[in-house]
Formats: structure tokens, C-alpha cells, sequence
């Protein structure tokens, strides 16, 4: 008994001694009612804009959408950005508006906002997405084996940007 606990307590501290960022990969961010009613303070639309202009991305100025799409989807507010981001450098090799190289690429929408949204909702409610984690939609996404990693890599580098002045 005395070993067992131990064993725990050692994996317990190991997991307290992570970056936050690390332990919340897979776990949504919730925006908290401070930030739905004023976008403009929510430290995440600074983060996500710093993030893309620093990589001069076309995304940049979609980052409020990024964040009304994911908090009403119920979403990570960094995974459609970084799959954004590596689907289509945050906008610059996007065809059809399609930043996210939805459907293989083929798909064709109005805008990129709509192309946001769409994808945000087929992410949330679709049955292949829908009550998954990260790592599985992710899968579903795009069953590469490096893909999830990249996604994750990037949703690391945002949350990163966050805490920079």
C-alpha cells in the first residue's frame, strides 16, 4: 500500500509540473462571460492576432471569428487556428476561402468567415466529430500520423504567444 502510494504521488507531482499548456492540449478553454460580453479585453483575440501577424498570415484578421466560432461550439479556442495554420499557413495558400483544406481541399465558401463557422459547426455537431477529444477529432480530421502532432504543436505555440509581452 505504502509503495502504491507513493507510485502516485510521484506521477501526481510529474503532472502538476507541466506547462499548463501541455495538460490542456486536448481540453477546451472556455471563455468565461467577462469575455463573450467584451471581446476586445479577451486576452485570447491578442494572443491569436500576435500569433498570426507574426507569421504575416491573412487569418489575423479573423481571430474575433476564431473565437465566437469555437466559444459557440463549444471548442478548444486554438485548434481552429492552428489547423488553420498548417492546412493553409493561417489563410495564404487558401483556395475557395477554404483555410482549412476542408474536404480535402475541394470545399468552396463565401468567405473565410463562413468557411470559420461551417467548419467550427461540422467540428461540434457532425456525427464523426461530435463528443471526441482533440487527439480523435483530430484523427478523424486527417488520419496522417503526424498531423495531430503539428495541430498540437502549433495550439501550443498560441497558447506560448499568450504569456509574451
Amino acid at each position: 500500500m505504502r509503495k502504491l502510494f507513493s507510485n502516485g504521488l510521484a506521477v501526481f507531482a510529474g503532472v502538476v509540473s507541466l506547462p499548463l499548456s501541455i495538460i490542456h492540449a486536448g481540453t477546451p478553454a472556455p471563455a468565461t462571460a467577462e469575455y463573450r460580453n467584451t471581446p476586445d479585453n479577451d486576452p485570447r483575440l491578442t494572443c491569436l492576432r500576435a500569433f498570426f501577424e507574426g507569421s504575416n498570415c491573412p487569418a489575423a484578421e479573423f481571430s474575433p471569428v476564431f473565437l465566437e466560432a469555437s466559444d459557440s461550439n463549444a471548442l478548444d479556442w486554438r485548434l481552429l487556428p492552428s489547423i488553420s495554420f498548417v492546412e493553409s499557413t493561417g489563410g495564404k495558400s487558401a483556395r475557395n476561402n477554404n483555410i482549412f483544406g476542408w474536404d480535402s481541399g475541394r470545399a468552396v465558401f463565401s468567405s473565410a468567415v463562413a468557411c470559420i463557422r461551417s467548419v467550427a459547426y461540422s467540428l461540434s455537431h457532425s456525427h464523426l466529430y461530435r463528443y471526441k477529444t482533440v487527439d480523435e477529432i483530430l484523427r478523424t480530421y486527417n488520419p496522417n500520423a503526424d498531423y495531430a502532432r503539428k495541430v498540437k504543436s502549433v495550439m501550443i505555440r498560441i497558447a506560448r504567444s499568450e504569456t509574451v509581452d
